[in-house]
């Protein structure tokens, strides 16, 4: 039971990566504005969300978690959300075939505007200026008025993530998401690439698949699960005052719920237990994601986890480990043992990007696409050699052809990164890197799924529910 939590109490505790606002007055106002707005996702959205992921805990389903570093207003537009979109249903169908079991599909998307920042400052040609802190905050463009935190762009980022819900919702349900369709999208995508031999052996099994279920009478007119799918939203809760604003009484349960999206995370620079981030998401009923770093020990996982999920709800805590492919097999082993000793329920993610960002030699900022397959790869082998569940994995994404990240496909080279390098903040997988690495995940899921006892039909039956 919560004790003296209200959306406001998280002003109480000491609070980082927020910013100043200059204009405190306009500040409140705009917070006043938002908190009368209309919920952008319901609560009914958010527990359902809470009860896929219990299943993922269980190690009944997998969690694909993916989208933009941070969404720009500039780069708002219907095109780049379906491909976003249609890259996120090509690796989830890759996913749930060769692992077996459902795949729940949440985007870092409609939401994903804050970014948590190392210096509030930065240094341009001798003159300093605030960091870019993300647009719902303040402007990339290199100016001191841009720089300035203005509470205005909350209300441009409410509009923009109400908008792309929309398409979302019409997406998932409207027929875009017929799994035919997402299955020839993956078979363009892989037919020019140098690598397709090696994926077209799982390429064929689906289109035999679908084949078959299509000779059975089953398809997309008779099955709606064929041509619909449920897909969620995330984003990191960094801008409390945004949160609280979006923050509603459910009607139907009497609890609050954060209604800026489905499921909110804390990141690694603002998880200290009596600061004002863990003070806020204690209190809403979402599902919450914590991301795990190297500086987390066993000790103090296990008291966020009781701050964060002091019933020991399945679904509602998501573990989003963040360390390095480097460092991945010194650190996770000791969470992993802490939280089964104490028996707590979480889901295990893998956030493979954070940890593995480099400078290349040009100059920019990247991630090499085989160490995040490595950190990919050791978290899955890490899990099986505990005896617990590799439950998803947690990347930055694009549905674009950009060159952010080398290696892949396309082996991409330090040389090739100036090309379509696009993103303001960190690098992100291109399309054919992103669905690359649903391959790879799932040809690990299928040895998982492997060396697992078999289920008895009655389970088999629950769990495809």
């Amino acid at each position: 039971m919560l004790t003296n939590w209200t959306p406001d109490s998280w002003r109480k505790f000491p609070v980082v990566q927020v910013p100043d606002y200059p204009d405190t007055q306009k500040l409140s106002v705009v917070e006043k504005r938002l908190a009368g707005f209309p919920p952008l996702v319901f609560a009914g959205e958010a527990r359902k969300l809470k009860r896929k992921l219990a299943r993922v805990a269980e190690g009944r389903a997998f969690l694909l978690q993916g989208g933009d570093c941070a969404e720009s207003f500039a780069e708002h537009s219907a095109d780049n959300i379906r491909d976003f979109f249609r890259v996120f249903l090509q690796m989830s169908v890759v996913m749930t075939f060769a692992g077996g079991q459902p795949v729940v599909k949440v985007g870092r998307i409609a939401g994903q505007f804050a970014k948590p920042r190392s210096s509030p400052t930065e240094v341009i040609d001798g003159v300093e200026y605030p960091i870019y802190r993300g647009d719902i905050i303040n402007d990339s463009e290199v100016t001191v008025e841009g720089r300035k935190p203005d509470p205005e762009r909350q209300i441009m980022a409410y509009r923009q993530s109400a908008a792309t819900l929309n398409l979302l919702r019409a997406f998932a349900q409207g027929g875009y998401a017929n799994l035919e369709h997402v299955h020839k999208w993956t078979l363009g995508t892989l037919k020019d690439s140098p690598a397709f031999e090696r994926y077209q052996e799982l390429a064929d099994r689906i289109t035999e698949a679908l084949g078959f279920m299509r000779a059975c009478g089953i398809n997309a007119d008779t099955a709606p699960q064929l041509r619909q799918t449920d897909f969620f939203t995330s984003h990191e809760a960094l801008l409390l005052g945004f949160e609280q604003a979006m923050t509603r009484v459910d009607s139907t349960s009497g609890d609050w719920y954060a209604t800026s999206g489905h499921m909110l995370w804390i990141g690694d620079r603002t998880r200290q237990p009596d600061h004002a981030h863990i003070e806020f998401c204690r209190g809403i009923k979402n599902p919450i994601g914590l991301k795990c770093g190297p500086s987390l020990k066993a000790d103090e996982l296990i008291r966020l986890i009781d701050i964060l999920n002091p019933e020991n709800e399945p679904g509602r805590l998501t573990l989003i480990g963040r360390f390095g492919a480097d460092k991945v097999e010194k650190h996770l082993p000791e969470l992993i043992r802490a939280v089964k000793r104490e028996g707590r329920v979480v889901v295990w993610s893998c956030d493979p990007m954070h940890g593995n960002t480099i400078k290349a030699t040009s100059g920019y900022k990247t991630r090499p696409f085989e160490a995040i397959m490595t950190e990919v790869r050791r978290f899955m082998a890490i899990h099986q050699a505990e005896g617990t569940h590799a439950g998803g994995v947690h990347v930055e994404m694009t549905g674009k052809d950009v060159t952010e990240c080398t290696g892949g496909l396309r082996a991409l080279r330090d040389e090739d990164l100036n090309d379509r390098y696009h993103t303001f903040c960190d690098p992100r997988l291109n399309a054919a890197q992103a669905l690359e690495l649903s391959f790879l995940v799932a040809e690990e899921l299928k040895k998982e799924m492997a060396s697992r006892p078999k289920l008895d039909d009655d389970e088999s039956m629950e769990a495809a529910e």
